[in-house]
């Protein structure tokens, strides 16, 4: 038996999946193109809705808007120039013991059995629990930028290179900044926001933002940037994203 889906008087047919129900109301008016139904590994249904709305996408007017810079970090997902800050959940840290105690368990089950597929459908509900609360502050924290801005910059990460670091290997893949950088960049995309990434080697940290002075070295453990010239004391991510800020804002001016 087949279950179905009704849409403003539609019913559409879903594969058997047993009771399916809206969790919020179609958001445009207009003819329904495609449905498209996804399961994740824990067993959940998700339905994707295409409607024609017979209007073309119009870019939102940015006029009256600041240039944003945006540093990522660790101890801070994402730090503006104008100085806040978006936390980190960093999940991963939260449920580590949870996630070692549950995986633990299913490499004594015995392989196949039934305790041992009941044992990891728990280890993938944790694992998929973790994904959500980090997919979450992503789509939270990039949501929220691009309605303020009018240009965004931000630096070039080689993630690759920078999982090579084993002491900030664990945190990194944790707080997921590529995948970050990703959401910003197709919301930006979408609202026709440009976003200006800051050449490979930009000094964005090392660099004062106020007089332009450039330190040689920069340590991981200075929170605080001092400028040895202008004598400026400033918090080193907000240093770091004002500067980006600066280059799109020359950007876009030229």
């Amino acid at each position: 038996m087949l279950g179905s889906l009704r849409v403003d008087g539609k019913r559409i047919k879903l594969p058997k999946i047993g009771w399916v129900k809206m969790f919020q109301e179609l958001r445009s008016e207009g003819k329904i193109l495609r449905v498209t139904l996804s399961k994740t590994e824990t067993h959940r249904w998700f339905g994707s809705i295409t409607v024609d709305t017979g209007t073309p996408n119009v870019r939102r007017d940015t006029r009256g808007l600041p240039v944003v810079g945006i540093d990522v970090g660790i101890n801070s997902l994402a730090t503006l120039d104008t100085g806040k800050h978006y936390d980190n959940p960093r999940p991963v840290k939260r449920y580590e013991r949870k996630l070692a105690r549950e995986q633990r368990k299913l490499s004594r089950k015995v392989f196949l059995s039934n305790n041992w597929y009941k044992q990891k459908e728990r280890v993938a509900k944790l694992h998929y629990k973790i994904a959500c609360i980090r997919n979450d502050a992503h789509h939270q924290a990039t949501t929220e930028i691009v309605n303020m801005a009018s240009a965004i910059g931000i630096e070039t990460l080689s993630i690759t290179n920078m999982l090579k670091n084993r002491k900030l290997a664990k945190a990194l893949s944790d707080s997921a900044l590529g995948g970050f950088l990703s959401k910003l960049k197709s919301k930006a995309e979408v609202l026709g926001i440009p976003v200006i990434e800051a050449p490979h080697f930009f000094a964005s940290s090392k660099t004062c933002s106020k007089c332009g002075y450039v330190k040689e070295e920069l340590s991981l453990s200075e929170r605080i940037f001092h400028c040895e010239f202008c004598y400026t004391s400033i918090d080193r991510d907000q240093n770091a994203a004002i500067n980006l800020k600066n280059l799109a804002v020359g950007y876009t001016e030229s």
